[in-house]
């Protein structure tokens, strides 16, 4: 027999809700009705036969946060237009054109059927929707202003979405360059090389340094590329398990934040976002200390963590967020600790709070521009360099040869 999941209302206003098997739709309803209660929603369970299937690589990729955006903004229209969440949700789960999300969808559509609540049923994916997600979810549902609540996620995510996407745009160029560097130099090494170091192998002459460096690689390479192979996935592995932990975290956040060329990216980004997301959390009504605590587990830096963290404790014994930023000037620039003090001092934290993150904002998209003019010096320093140690190392044998045959 097919299985429903339904909701009823009492004749004295009880509601109620669940899975129940039955004949049909009608049983069903005649059975409730016995028991003194009149159906509001009914939804059949489709068989598994039925229910979409995520293919394995489906199961390894996330939900893209574009996607996230987009929910979110939708969800918020659909509600303000008088649809139920329920019935939102799934016009939404059906538009996803990613599988695994369309799967999410349908079960946050379950749980919204049983009677759970909107927050409730995004906070089992938290690897999905975050705490500021869900607690600002939480935060409109409580207070009858989930469409507001769900637009001002829309436009943190939005802004998520343009910060990352300007970094990454920053960043392409020069991994382009480092790729092509890369395949070029494995191609010499298998392939050119080879045919070069047989010639010399010929003359009988005493081979310099380098050359024999770079005849040993080669030689390396060839013989062993199974292991070579084999150990370059096993090491994308293991950087990827490693950035995973605590400790690989900690150790990224430690490079990122000491390298010349990326560490103003880091401290604008994260700058921008504490000062959005912290923003947007008070405005919604949410305490300061809760803000808090949903802005560390947002931030991606472990020195930004950390020093949220640590303020809390301070907070909460009536010392000024101002004061405690301030202690921190390696990660928050005095800009900071300044506007928020303004803001405590005005009671327009909020508003403060958003030029701020305006502002760093702006300074991020600046960088990213002039981001290419930057590297291009180093990148030009490090081909210049691969390509004359390689001409030096090929063309050091020859001046030998000929000095033989003088």
């Amino acid at each position: 027999m097919p299985k429903y999941i339904y909701t009823a209302k009492s004749f004295d206003g009880k509601t109620k809700g669940g899975e129940m098997e039955s004949k049909d739709e009608k049983s069903l309803a005649q059975e409730l009705r016995s028991e003194g209660f009149l159906i509001t929603s009914l939804k059949m369970i489709e068989s598994n036969e039925k229910k979409t299937k995520i293919k394995l690589l489906d199961r390894f990729s996330g939900v893209p946060l574009k996607e996230k955006m987009v929910f979110a903004r939708n969800l918020s229209v659909m509600i303000s237009s008088g649809l139920p969440v329920s019935r939102a949700i799934q016009n939404l789960s059906v538009q996803t054109k990613n599988k695994k999300f369309k799967t999410i969808l349908a079960e946050v559509d379950e749980n919204l059927q049983k009677g759970t609540s909107l927050s409730d049923s995004l906070r089992k994916y938290p690897r999905v929707f975050n705490d500021l997600f869900v607690n600002m979810v939480k935060v409109g549902e409580a207070g009858g202003t989930l469409e507001e609540s769900l637009n001002m996620i829309a436009n943190q995510l939005e802004k998520d979405h343009d910060l990352i996407g300007k970094v990454r745009g920053a960043m392409m160029y020069p991994a382009v360059i480092l790729v092509a560097m890369g395949g070029i130099g494995f191609l010499m090494l298998t392939f050119i090389l080879p045919k070069m170091t047989a010639v010399f192998k010929d003359m009988e002459v005493a081979l310099p340094k380098p050359t024999l460096i770079v005849i040993a690689f080669s030689d390396a390479l060839r013989n062993h590329m199974v292991l070579f192979c084999i150990s370059l996935v096993a090491f994308v592995f293991f950087i990827k398990f490693f950035l995973g932990t605590e400790i690989g975290k900690k150790t990224l956040s430690f490079i990122t934040i000491r390298i010349p060329a990326i560490k103003n990216i880091v401290i604008k980004v994260n700058c921008a976002r504490f000062a959005r997301i912290y923003s947007s959390l008070l405005k919604s009504g949410v305490s300061v200390v809760d803000a808090l605590n949903i802005v560390s587990s947002t931030l991606g830096n472990y020195f930004y963590k950390k020093a949220i963290n640590d303020g809390i404790e301070k907070v909460q014994k009536g010392i000024n967020l101002s004061k405690v930023i301030s202690s921190y000037p390696n990660i928050f620039p005095p800009l900071v600790p300044q506007m928020l003090e303004v803001g405590e001092e005005t009671g327009k934290i909020e508003m403060v709070l958003l030029k701020l993150a305006e502002f760093y904002e702006d300074e991020v998209e600046q960088i990213t521009k002039n981001m290419s003019s930057i590297i291009e010096p180093i990148l030009m320093m490090l081909i210049g360099t691969a390509v004359g140690f390689f001409a030096i190392a090929m063309l050091q044998p020859m001046y030998s040869l000929m000095d033989t045959i003088k």
